[in-house]
């Protein structure tokens, strides 16, 4: 049987990457449809072989179909994913709108799949921010071999996590360095061409800004709410992918040779670590790729049972779009698409 999938905002940097990995898995669906707003009502996407023209979501019905992956920010998905799931269709959502609604289910398919039977309460499932679903892929094998108690991150986030306009400016502002033009700092607050930016999203009452609040929350709502979390998010001027430098304070000792064998066997996880000159990943290398990476795994002597490693996947893949399309294969795998058309 195939299925009626609708992507909207399919102009967008997400919404193209999902219309290609839909095509890329042979996704079993008879018919795909392309949405966006009005003004981008027309235009043509590619799907594999074939060119869909944008229709407006606000004039769509979706009544026959049976999937949404929702791609158009936070304030759409508010909007209109609980109207589309009110009609039967089940919203995949890649905003934060609906991370921390109770009634939500928010999934990594690798770290906590079975929780999404939990959709059927709304019929929208969340997909969490770029930066937790890499770095919890790479945590749950660890945490299910001894536990972790805390984790300190840092990443170094491209900018096409920002959008299309900030990976313009990155290059508009690169080109003009080179050129000895005018830089304009537009997306971003500071200037993003070779420069790093530990801002993302806006501050908090407590310092911190509102992304690395997101890790904390999305980590400890998928994989354990017991684990403690800091994170300092920084924006680097890469296109695509992002990185993390991970440190984890485990309950039960565990060494770098016996993280490695986990992290191997692990799905999802590839790990290139050689200890030698380029024998790691960078973001340049995990572009265009599905796995999330991972590479100098080592010791930290400074902590009872500590591990630090290097966290690489393609954001706008693992971070967004094929996240996405993984928990819409959940859905039809296990047979749940029928539950939410008699749930509506």
């Amino acid at each position: 049987m195939g299925y009626k999938v609708a992507v909207v905002g399919a102009t967008g940097n997400v919404g193209r990457e999902i219309l290609d990995i839909l095509a890329e898995r042979a996704f079993p669906a008879d018919e795909v449809v392309a949405l966006a707003s009005r003004r981008s009502q027309g235009q043509d996407v590619s799907f594999g072989d074939k060119i869909l023209k944008v229709k407006a979501l606000d004039t769509y019905d979706f009544s026959d179909t049976d999937i949404c992956l929702m791609s158009a920010g936070g304030e759409t998905s508010k909007e209109w994913s609980p109207r589309i799931g009110s009609q039967g269709c089940v919203v995949i959502d890649n905003s934060s709108a609906f991370r921390y609604d109770p009634d939500v289910p928010l999934i990594v398919p690798e770290v906590n799949a079975d929780a999404v039977v939990g959709f059927s309460r709304k019929n929208i499932i969340a997909n969490p921010n770029c930066s937790t679903a890499q770095l919890v892929v790479a945590l749950k094998p660890l945490h299910d071999a001894a536990t972790i108690k805390r984790v300190v991150v840092a990443t170094y986030q491209s900018v096409s996590g920002a959008g299309k306009d900030a990976m313009d400016e990155l290059f508009n502002q690169t080109r003009s360095v080179f050129t000895a033009g005018e830089v304009k700092v537009e997306k971003f607050t500071k200037r993003i061409a070779f420069n790093v930016i530990p801002h993302i999203d806006v501050f908090m009452e407590d310092g911190y800004t509102k992304e690395e609040w997101k890790m904390v929350a999305e980590t400890k709502k998928m994989l354990d709410p017991k684990i403690k979390l800091t994170a300092t998010a920084v924006r680097v001027p890469v296109f695509i992918g992002h990185a993390e430098a991970v440190n984890v304070e485990f309950e039960r000792p565990i060494s770098p040779e016996e993280a490695t064998a986990i992290l191997r066997s692990a799905p999802g996880v590839m790990v290139v670590d050689k200890r030698e000159n380029g024998g790691y990943i960078t973001p340049h290398e995990a572009a265009g790729e599905d796995a999330t990476y991972v590479s100098r795994i080592r010791a930290d002597s400074t902590i009872d049972n500590g591990l630090s490693f290097w966290c690489v996947s393609d954001n706008l893949r693992k971070g967004a779009a094929l996240n996405a399309v993984q928990i819409a294969e959940v859905l039809i795998n296990r047979k749940l698409l029928n539950k939410a058309k008699r749930a509506a």
